[in-house]
């Protein structure tokens, strides 16, 4: 199958995403225009209401109809745009976009959705006879691609290939599914690379950014369900600032469906709050498992918490945490951490000692002056990680 990406493949995707924008804002229009005309005795609300859903019907109807003749056109016209489809930027706008709404990309099969797959230097992995065995893994976050660990003239994975004998590869994958759904897959997907590298393997070393830490531990749990042999190769994981017990922020973000819902004039809106990915809402406690969100409204809020799932057995595990503040015990670093992680969540510390993921006192890392994104390219992160491995 073809690894390369056509323009006619994005332009594509890129109209039937619009084509559902229009819908979704027609909608919400129509409802907030149909509240306040129930408003107005029912001789006058009824044929206006009528009338209103009949424009709005049609404002969609258009929508689909364009949408439809794009969408035939680019397939006819696909041989003359070329297939390399490579415009500077593309790689960080598709990973923002599917983060945000990766888990409808997919639902929809629309070709912006994100396939998992391994990456090196932003191509399809293919694993040469001189490979390391000892495989180093890293795994982004939300909203980002495997291109983005090379930041500020800096990539973590690249250094300790060159100094400390490791293959760097990378995981790129659509950040917006469920962790759990991309747990389970990252886990078969490590069976098929393990089984394939082209040396015998001497140690798999798992490294995982933001969300990428906590995709990592479903893969871990997952792998131990199916019983996979990787396993029995992983020797180490590190963690940079992952929101083991979750983000405030998408805490915060969930009221927001939850104030809007208490009008029928600003209900409409909260479809908005719904729109993010379910990607995103497994970050509100760190959900790793399917039984987190399975039957059950993601958006509901108060939500029982997560299960616990532990730190795999045998296996040295590791985690940073950032802080923007100057020094320990800083006001600002203890009310935002690293802007998007607070410290307690990324050291795997929690109010209940029995949700504690009791990383060792020696495993553990906080970095000052440093936010979310800084952790990627940070000397002092990269300091730890050489020591550590």
């Amino acid at each position: 199958m073809s690894t390369k990406i056509s323009h006619a493949a994005d332009l594509t995707g890129l109209s039937r995403l619009t084509v559902s924008a229009v819908h979704g804002v027609a909608n919400l229009a129509e409802e907030v225009h149909l509240n306040i005309i129930k408003q107005a005795p029912d001789v006058v609300a009824k044929p206006l209401g009528k009338v209103t859903s009949l424009v709005y019907r049609g404002v969609r109807g258009v929508a689909q109809l364009a949408g439809s003749g794009v969408t035939g056109a680019l397939t006819r016209l696909q041989p003359l745009l070329g297939e390399n489809s490579a415009w500077p930027g593309r790689e960080a706008l598709l990973a923002a976009v599917n983060g945000v709404l990766g888990d409808y990309l997919a639902r929809t099969n629309n070709p912006l959705a994100i396939p998992m797959r391994f990456r090196r230097d932003g191509a399809p992995l293919q694993p040469a006879a001189g490979a390391s065995g000892r495989i180093l893994v890293l795994v982004h976050g939300l909203c980002m691609n495997d291109l983005q660990w090379h930041r500020a003239d800096h990539d973590h994975g690249a250094v300790l290939e060159r100094e400390h004998g490791y293959t760097a590869v990378y995981l790129h994958y659509n950040s917006g599914r469920h962790i759990s759904e991309n747990g389970r897959e990252f886990a078969d997907q490590l069976e098929t690379l393990l089984a394939q590298w082209p040396v015998p393997v001497e140690e798999l070393v798992l490294l995982g950014h933001s969300m990428g830490g906590l995709v990592s531990r479903s893969a871990c749990y997952h792998g131990a369900e199916a019983g996979h042999r990787w396993l029995r190769h992983l020797s180490k994981m590190v963690f940079l600032g992952s929101p083991h017990h979750g983000a405030p922020l998408e805490r915060s973000g969930n009221w927001v469906h939850i104030i809007t819902d208490m009008s029928r004039y600003t209900a409409p809106f909260s479809r908005l709050a719904r729109l993010r990915s379910a990607g995103i809402t497994d970050l509100r406690h760190g959900s790793l498992l399917d039984e987190d969100w399975a039957d059950h409204d993601r958006f509901e809020h108060g939500h029982a918490l997560p299960q616990m799932v532990v730190l795999p057995a045998g296996v040295a595990c590791y985690t940073v945490a950032a802080s923007i503040s100057k020094e320990k015990g800083g006001l600002r670093g203890r009310l935002a951490g690293d802007g998007l992680v607070p410290v307690e969540s990324a050291l795997g510390q929690h109010a209940h000692e029995q949700r504690r993921l009791g990383f060792a006192p020696e495993r553990q890392a906080v970095v000052y002056r440093t936010n979310h994104m800084e952790l990627l390219n940070s000397q002092t992160v990269y300091q730890i990680l050489a020591k550590w491995l």
